[in-house]
């Protein structure tokens, strides 16, 4: 790593929302060069790829105002505070789908854009779970909840139908990684 850190020579929120900041530093290159770098920070997440005991994949549709449109994806949302991550994906899952997850498994972590923002996904996969119809959502979620099979998901993630790449990353590695290594398709 010798000389590829840059230096950080001052750091500021340039702009703040409930959602993320914007950071903007003051950085110094491996060159000698000084320049501003910014980047969005937001708090770590979760992702969770949940099954039900028959095998099924629960699945929310909702609305993205970013894309204007519906989207298929998984339950997922931030990490709150000191949250541990096993609670987090309990919560994202019972909150966005009334779903409970029988069994939970750290499934992977991943950067999925480190260029320019600090998020940390955390994926899971949560078996046995049994719906208890009561969703939880935020003042500014509209979903609703469906079942699907995994084959249908794997399907639609291939075919571009799925384009939340949270989804579509969880999907894809459960599909190369999970199953070859000899856990149940579902």
């Amino acid at each position: 790593m010798a000389g590829l850190p840059w230096e950080t020579l001052d750091s500021e929120v340039a702009y703040s929302c409930g959602g993320f900041d914007i950071v903007n530093q003051e950085v110094r290159l491996p060159d000698g060069e000084e320049t501003e770098f910014d980047y969005l920070a937001e708090s770590e997440s979760v992702v969770v790829l949940p099954f039900t005991p028959y095998g099924k994949v629960v699945v929310i549709d909702e609305w993205r105002q970013a894309v204007q449109r519906l989207n298929r994806g998984l339950p997922a949302g931030s990490v709150e505070g000191d949250e541990p991550l096993d609670d987090a994906a309990r919560r994202e899952l019972r909150e966005e789908t009334g779903y409970e997850a029988g069994k939970l498994t750290h499934m992977t972590t991943m950067e999925p854009a480190n260029g320019f923002s600090d998020a940390v996904f955390h994926y899971y996969v949560a078996r046995e779970c049994e719906d208890t119809g009561e969703q939880d959502l935020d003042h500014n979620e509209s979903i609703s909840v469906d079942t699907v099979t995994l084959d249908k998901l794997v399907e639609a993630t291939r075919d571009g139908e799925i384009r939340d790449g949270r989804t579509a990353f969880a999907v894809v590695y459960y599909a190369l990684f999970e199953i070859s290594a000899g856990l149940p398709s579902w």
